[in-house]
């Protein structure tokens, strides 16, 4: 298909599962708002967190993303702009950390709001810029045919796979969360997510 066989595909896809079942950032925000919001906010998280890495894939296929690798001033600016983003996110889960989940009055807008949220983490992310630069490229065979064509192709399918992988922890994270949906589990939920955030923010800003 597109020049790359059913052996290179199988090898990708064996290759980004491990990755999309590796913690990080993405996973552990589209988690933090299935927990603190509910199923549906984790699986609409999980649509913008994919959203967001198809950006970083179509820059990848048009050349930006090399003029971003290639600038660390610009490389710095995003990453600490991701990074306060954040922090800001944790901040204010930390201040309504007192509120149970079931009597949240605005949370059908803040459900609304995850792929929104989801979409400016996974852009402000400066290392899935680079990782996107130096992953996919390396599965391109260019006496295999058109590497632009081969790019997208391999685009999609790791963005379907993220998709598949941030809904189904997404979905199971807001069942679990439902199931402990009183004040007291609530508040501590609360806690916990405003704390990850934070702490995604931190570790983004350390580089």
């Amino acid at each position: 298909m597109l020049g790359l066989s059913a052996a290179a595909l199988a090898g990708y896809l064996a290759a980004i599962v491990v990755l999309m079942l590796t913690p990080g950032p993405d996973m552990m925000f589209v988690v933090a708002n299935a927990a603190r919001y509910g199923t549906r906010a984790g699986v609409v998280a999980a649509l913008g967190v994919a959203a967001g890495e198809a950006v970083h894939i179509a820059a990848v296929v048009c050349g930006l993303a090399a003029l971003v690798s290639a600038s660390p001033t610009l490389f710095t600016v995003i990453r600490w702009a991701g990074a306060a983003y954040l922090i800001v996110l944790g901040v204010r889960a930390l201040r309504t950390s007192g509120d149970p989940l079931t009597s949240d009055p605005g949370q059908g807008d803040r459900t609304g709001r995850a792929f929104l949220r989801g979409l400016v983490t996974n852009l402000l992310n400066p290392k899935m810029i680079l990782f996107s630069v130096a992953f996919l490229p390396q599965f391109v065979d260019p006496a295999a045919g058109n590497a632009t064509a081969q790019l997208v192709l391999l685009g999609i399918v790791f963005v379907v796979v993220q998709l598949t992988v941030d809904i189904a922890l997404g979905a199971g994270a807001g069942r679990l969360a439902g199931r402990m949906s009183d004040g007291r589990w609530s508040r501590r939920i609360n806690r916990i997510c405003a704390v990850a955030f934070v702490a995604l923010g931190l570790r983004l800003a350390a580089g």
